[in-house]
This record gives structure tokens, C-alpha cells and sequence, in this order.
């Protein structure tokens, strides 16, 4: 069985977020009555797709991608099509961007796909440590990482939200009761996006495992990490914002909260696994 370990992590971590759901669709109930319920569904549904479409959208126009012209980069094209036949899903469209840092990413889904290729990558990386990323963004797309996450992230801020309004309706819904609502929100949407990030940081590991599967090697891919993180330490600024981060393949963020709350695991730790 393929990705036993995140399959069995998933489970995990996807009884918990039913659990978060679950009980806070049953206070609703509690509250409204039954006939609530189509509102709850529908509302769910609508919003986790309005998550998903704008943040495609908004990672897109954030870097300014633009598609990659395969007359100028017949290359890449064709890496990318024998990596996707490889892989089994549609060749994702292509796009570049400057991001002003070497960095890539894949948004979207099987079939409906995207992979944005930073200019300073391609500057930076060898053709074999290129195929590296890009057989890694495809792994995101084939295992359905990004639709994973805006679920997730769907759930915890439904959780936040419905908390911080429970509260406030609980109390005399003066000014203390709006704050203290927006605070414990705040803080429940914090506490189911621990369990949603370590899901994250594990996908890394799996897409830089199966790269590695694809290529041959997790030595290219190990030598693009190295290159972009010493890409990234030498740039002050990029385009990158943080929500767009959250879906490249490198992410520079570092501090003790961070580690916590972080999307990617340490770059240190996927080199070490990919030459092991």
C-alpha cells in the first residue's frame, strides 16, 4: 500500500477534524432545531469551495505567474509530461513568475492543476535538480495535497468562527463579549490547525519521497533544497506572502511558534531523508 504512513495519519487526524465538526454542527442543531441542518450543509460546502477557488486565484496573482511559453521552454514542457505520465494524472498547466527568490509551487487539483516555476529557479538549479522540484510539486497534485489542506483549514476556521459568535450570543453582546469572542475563535482555530500543519509537514516528506521515486535519485532534489535555501537567506523580500508559502516547496520562516505552526518541516531534516 502506498503512503501507509499518511494514509493512517490522515485517518488520525481526520476523525479529529469530523469530531471539531461534529460537535460544532451539533450545537448548531442544539440551537436552531433540525431544519438548520441544509443551511449547515450547504454553507460548508460553499465555503470550503470559495476557499479553494480564491486561494488558487490569489496564490496565482500574488507572484504575477504568467504561463510558461513552451517555444522558450520545450525542455521543462517535456519533463513535465514524462513525470505526469509517470505519475498517472494530466500534465498541470505551467507557469513562471518572479518571486524575487528561488521557490516553486503546485496549486489545484488532479486534472485541473498548476505548477508555478520561480525565473530565479530556473536560474539557479541544474537540469536534474529542476526535475527534482517539479516532480515534487507533482506529487502534491497527484496525492491531492492542496485540496487536503483547504479542508482542513476550512474546518478550523468554521470551528473559530462559530466559537467567537457562540460566545458572543452566550453573553450580553456588548463590547468585552465581542472581544473575548474573537479571542477564544482565535484560539480554537489555532488548536485544530496544529493537527491540520503536522498533516502538512508530513506531505513534504511524502512528495520529496515519491520525487525521489520518479527521478531516480533523492540526490538532485537534495542539491535544489540546499541551492534554494541559499537563495532565500541571501533575499530580504520577496513576492511570496505567507499563505502563498504555505504551498512552495521552501519555506523560510523560522522561530520557536513557528516550528510549531510551521507548514513545512526543516530543510535540514528532507535533505538528510532524501541521501538516506
Amino acid at each position: 500500500m502506498r503512503h501507509t504512513g499518511l494514509k493512517l495519519r490522515m485517518l488520525f487526524v481526520g476523525t479529529i477534524l469530523f469530531a471539531f465538526y461534529a460537535a460544532i454542527a451539533g450545537v448548531a442543531l442544539a440551537m436552531f432545531g433540525t431544519g438548520i441542518w441544509p443551511i449547515v450543509a450547504v454553507g460548508t460546502l460553499l465555503f470550503v469551495g470559495f476557499q479553494y477557488k480564491f486561494g488558487k486565484w490569489a496564490a496565482l496573482r500574488s507572484v504575477g505567474a504568467e504561463d510558461l511559453p513552451e517555444e522558450q521552454y520545450p525542455e521543462i514542457h517535456r519533463m513535465v509530461e514524462r513525470l505526469s505520465d509517470d505519475m498517472g494524472i494530466e500534465k498541470p498547466k505551467l507557469k513562471m513568475a518572479r518571486m524575487g527568490a528561488p521557490n516553486a509551487f503546485a496549486t489545484g487539483r488532479r486534472g485541473a492543476g498548476v505548477v508555478v516555476v520561480g525565473v530565479e529557479l530556473m536560474q539557479v538549479l541544474d537540469r536534474d535538480e529542476l526535475e527534482g522540484v517539479i516532480a515534487h510539486e507533482l506529487a502534491h497534485i497527484r496525492n491531492r495535497d492542496v485540496v487536503t489542506m483547504v479542508l482542513g483549514q476550512s474546518i478550523a476556521a468554521i470551528v473559530g468562527i462559530a466559537v467567537q459568535w457562540g460566545v458572543i450570543l452566550a453573553g450580553d453582546n456588548d463590547f468585552a463579549d465581542f472581544i473575548l469572542g474573537w479571542i477564544a475563535g482565535m484560539v480554537s482555530q489555532m488548536l485544530v490547525m496544529i493537527f491540520v500543519l503536522a498533516i502538512s509537514r508530513y506531505r513534504e516528506y511524502v512528495a520529496d519521497a515519491d520525487a525521489r521515486e520518479h527521478v531516480g535519485s533523492g540526490e538532485p532534489l537534495a542539491r535544489a533544497l540546499e541551492k534554494i535555501q541559499s537563495g532565500n537567506e541571501r533575499v530580504e523580500d520577496t513576492r511570496i506572502d505567507d499563505s502563498t508559502a504555505a504551498l512552495c516547496i521552501f519555506d523560510s520562516e523560522k522561530g520557536l511558534l513557528r516550528s510549531l505552526f510551521a507548514t513545512h518541516p526543516p530543510v535540514e531534516k528532507r535533505i538528510e531523508r532524501l541521501r538516506n
